[in-house]
């Protein structure tokens, strides 16, 4: 790959405002580093990248993304390692996804150099807002948007790439409670439930909404078509225990293809866990629960890493789970994501990159 990080164009900021920020205090998604990442699209092709200082950006009412919504992103984070130093994890699988996202929503596919040294470029630059292991992380949002100013209903000509990072604490505090939807879908066969673009996210905030209205943390999906198979939260991939067998949804056009859901497969196969990648009935899910044979109920998502939940409320009543020990396939996965990602454990995947 060719390393492009010496010669990135990086205009700094007079003053960073990293000493007007409490680190042991940090909202999720509402502090934001001093410098974001730019390259533009035009004419067929990508222009070099840039670091300017992070700012608010100038935009056209007739910037066709705000009409017809040509905007995909990703999510990453930046954490600092048992030496001290910013790692990235597994950003080339973020870098793949996102290309797949651009391909679906009909825009052009970012060079990897581009992509790759440009992050590592922009942690590197804001690596004093990656915050202690004790207080969280660097959240990394790498996203791109159509720019031409034209109202037709057709693939752009032009875009933004831009990447900005914002420290986090978690995303959730506490095991998360979810509701089933058989009245909203988040996505169907052929449509865009692969991609992480902005429509996918628009389409499911009035469930969200009235989810958190009934005392529900998020939406638990169902497929399309029967309404009956399980398929993922709002934030992120599920998984269930069922007789000691890991189960989750297969990819099959309509759920995310979630790096730290694979990143669980794998883990759970490598250390002799039984894992089953098959559809599953939310009428399967009720059963083994009513048999005490669902034991654990967990998502995995970059925001939340693993999330482990409480309560499903469904058909009218919640099928609510008793608090995991230490000793829980749920608290393993986390504890082992973190000690590999920090560099506690051996990383044999080649997931952990350094910054």
């Amino acid at each position: 790959m060719e390393l492009i990080r010496d010669s990135i164009k990086t205009q700094r900021v007079e003053k960073s405002r990293f000493d007007t920020v409490d680190m042991s205090q940090i909202p999720f998604g509402r502090v934001f580093s001093d410098h974001m990442l730019m390259a533009r699209y035009e004419n067929g092709s990508w222009g070099a990248p840039e670091i300017v200082p992070y700012d608010k950006l100038s935009l056209a009412p007739s910037v066709c993304t705000l009409h017809y919504g040509q905007a995909i992103f990703e999510g990453m984070k930046a954490l600092k390692g048992i030496d001290g130093q910013p790692c990235l994890f597994r950003p080339i699988d973020n870098f793949l996804r996102l290309n797949r996202s651009a391909y679906r929503m009909g825009m052009p596919a970012l060079p990897e150099r581009v992509f790759m040294e440009g992050i590592r470029s922009l942690v590197s630059l804001d690596r004093a807002w990656v915050p202690s292991l004790a207080q969280g992380s660097l959240y990394i949002r790498p996203f791109m948007f159509a720019t031409d100013e034209y109202i037709g209903v057709r693939s752009s000509d032009s875009y933004l790439f831009i990447t900005f990072t914002c420290p986090v604490g978690g995303y959730y505090n506490k095991p998360v409670s979810l509701l089933t939807s058989k009245e909203f879908v988040r996505a169907a066969q052929g449509g865009t439930g692969s991609a992480k673009c902005a429509g996918n996210y628009a389409a499911s905030l009035l469930p969200d909404k009235l989810a958190k209205s009934q005392g529900y943390d998020n939406i638990l999906w169902l497929d399309a078509k029967e309404h009956t198979y399980v398929e993922e939260c709002g934030t992120m991939n599920v998984f269930f225990v069922i007789d000691g067998t890991v189960i989750t949804s297969p990819l099959t056009g309509t759920i995310l293809p979630g790096i730290t859901r694979d990143s669980v497969i794998r883990l759970l196969k490598d250390n002799g866990y039984k894992v089953e990648v098959r559809p599953i009935s939310i009428y399967e899910v009720e059963s083994a629960y009513e048999q005490g044979t669902l034991t654990e109920a967990f998502g995995a998502g970059t925001a939340a890493t693993i999330a482990k939940i409480d309560r499903i409320g469904y058909a009218g009543r919640d099928l609510t789970f008793p608090p995991y020990g230490k000793e829980s396939i749920s608290s393993w996965l986390l504890d082992t994501l973190q000690a590999i990602k920090t560099g506690e454990k051996d990383d044999p995947y080649g997931w952990v990159v350094a910054v």
